[in-house]
């Protein structure tokens, strides 16, 4: 008999038959063993309907496994086999981890800069609407998407969703002790389809813009619910898990120690420790990312200035998913300009975190792209694509911003290095030298100037640094060294950055 191979970081799956009267859900505990050598991982299973019961495994070493089985059902205990885990395939790079304490990288090493997206409840849109978003997706740069298990009522997304979530009973109301497994087929087949595209799923797992009554399950329910959702896409090695979109919004109903507790039933279910966090409404509602269950922080807050701050305070990456979205509809988070958009990725990124994208345009069929997916109609993310193919090209690790404290610009500029290449961001401001930031000794240095908006990068025209420093703060200052060998000549105009590094 032919053993069966799968790659490195993709997921093996072993289905059997097993109990199907009363609620399996429920009354069958099924879980398995894999073994390679002396080493053992849990694998939690799950019921997939009409008596059909799944584990799946995603191997992170090549070489045989076998696997054997443990369940309440005679018919699923002790059952065996196994499997050969080969070379993982082209693209395939393992899971995203954290790395150098405020970056990722997935598990081979590959550096991963994140460019992510929001569009909450596509997977909830007809079938014509969710393969438009992944053909822009496609056309896109994106390597994030934010989007909920749960479907959404809020404006502009009031449609019913493709798929309950959950089963309807007799009485025609949703069964929150029966998940619904073609849905979650559904909904597991676009996580993979993202992954196929080399695009993260950030999955939201709870949201407070319900009408269903999801929001409404009772603790135990809840448990079981993120229990079921880990033990289904666990071995999806794009998967990062969300604890909610807006938590401090549920916390009338879901309180602290219950967030608290979803944490941990994600880590007794994942053994592969994908990435988790956790998302606020209100600007001052952080939750407490110091935990020890939190990757990085998940925020939303319109004032990225403050990105070094979350930073140093959480001492992990810092994720800023909303830091409002380009669009033109009434509520203020949604109807900033696309140059504003990118104009707070670029400060984002060199003050060390990273941003994400969103789009809220009218539509006369409500297709918003944070909510329902469909065309990207704006202007944002072709230079927010710019931006990610322009740093890719030098950052290994992530970037690290200029000190601040030590020096008066980069209070009000924004500056990050990573090895020897330097970015600096000038925003609104629109000098026509500039000399800080810039190496402080001669060198054979390559110099560019990067238009933000116009997707241009053009050889900087050198000039010597200036002997004097003028600052506001008076003439006491204006005689100071300069700290650079020598300035750059600026057109004065905003949202400028400059790139320095050693000539290639």
């Amino acid at each position: 008999m032919t053993k069966t191979t799968v790659a490195k970081w993709d997921f093996f799956e072993a289905a059997f038959t097993g109990p199907s009267a009363g609620n399996p859900h429920i009354d069958v505990n099924f879980e398995a063993f894999f073994k390679q050598n002396s080493r053992v991982v849990r694998v939690p299973g799950f019921y997939d309907g009409e008596g059909t019961y799944k584990v799946r495994f995603m191997p992170d070493n090549e070489g045989d496994w076998t696997f054997l089985t443990q369940s309440s059902a005679p018919e699923l205990d002790g059952q065996t086999g196994g499997f050969t885990a080969g070379a993982a395939g082209e693209g395939n790079h393992g899971p995203v981890q954290v790395s150098h304490q405020f970056h990722f990288a997935h598990a081979d090493g590959t550096p991963y800069l994140a460019f992510g997206t929001t569009s909450y409840a596509w997977t909830h849109q007809t079938l014509e609407l969710q393969a438009e978003t992944l053909a822009s997706l496609k056309g896109a740069r994106f390597n994030k998407m934010r989007m909920g298990v749960f479907p959404k009522d809020y404006p502009f997304n009031t449609n019913e969703p493709l798929y309950d979530m959950y089963e309807v009973d007799a009485e025609g109301e949703l069964d929150f002790d029966r998940p619904n497994a073609e849905a979650f087929r559904h909904f597991e087949n676009q996580v993979g389809a993202l992954r196929d595209l080399g695009i993260e799923a950030d999955i939201i797992i709870f949201h407070p813009y319900d009408r269903w009554g999801y929001c409404d399950m009772s603790p135990e329910q809840d448990f079981r619910y993120v229990a079921y959702l880990a033990a289904r896409l666990s071995a999806y090695r794009n998967v990062w898990w969300s604890l909610a979109n807006e938590y401090d919004f549920l916390l009338n109903t879901k309180p602290m120690a219950q967030w608290d507790r979803y944490f941990q039933i994600i880590e007794e279910n994942d053994p592969y420790r994908h990435l988790k966090s956790i998302h606020n409404g209100d600007v001052n509602a952080n939750y407490d990312h110091r935990k020890p269950w939190v990757s990085h922080v998940c925020i939303q807050n319109w004032d990225v200035k403050r990105t070094q701050e979350w930073r140093d305070t959480y001492g992990k990456p810092v994720i800023n998913d909303e830091p409002e979205y380009e669009g033109d509809i009434m509520l203020p988070w949604g109807n900033i300009s696309a140059p504003e958009l990118v104009h707070r990725y670029w400060i984002t990124l060199l003050r060390g975190g990273y941003a994400g994208h969103g789009e809220t345009f009218m539509h006369p069929d409500d297709i918003l792209w944070w909510a329902k997916g469909g065309p990207l109609r704006g202007e944002a993310w072709k230079r927010i694509g710019f931006m990610r193919d322009l740093l890719e090209e030098d950052v290994k690790t992530g970037l690290t911003p200029i000190a601040r404290a030590s020096n008066w610009p980069w209070s009000r500029v924004s500056g990050a290095t990573d090895g020897e290449v330097t970015y600096i961001y000038l925003g609104e401001h629109q000098p026509i030298i500039w000399a800080p930031g810039l190496p402080q000794e001669p060198g054979d240095y390559e110099v560019d100037v990067i238009d933000t908006w116009n997707m241009t990068v053009m050889p900087a025209k050198i000039v010597d640094a200036p002997a004097n420093h003028p600052t506001r703060h008076g003439a006491a200052l204006r005689q100071r060294r300069p700290d650079a060998a020598f300035a750059v000549e600026l057109p004065g105009v905003p949202n400028l950055a400059i790139r320095v590094r050693p000539r290639r």
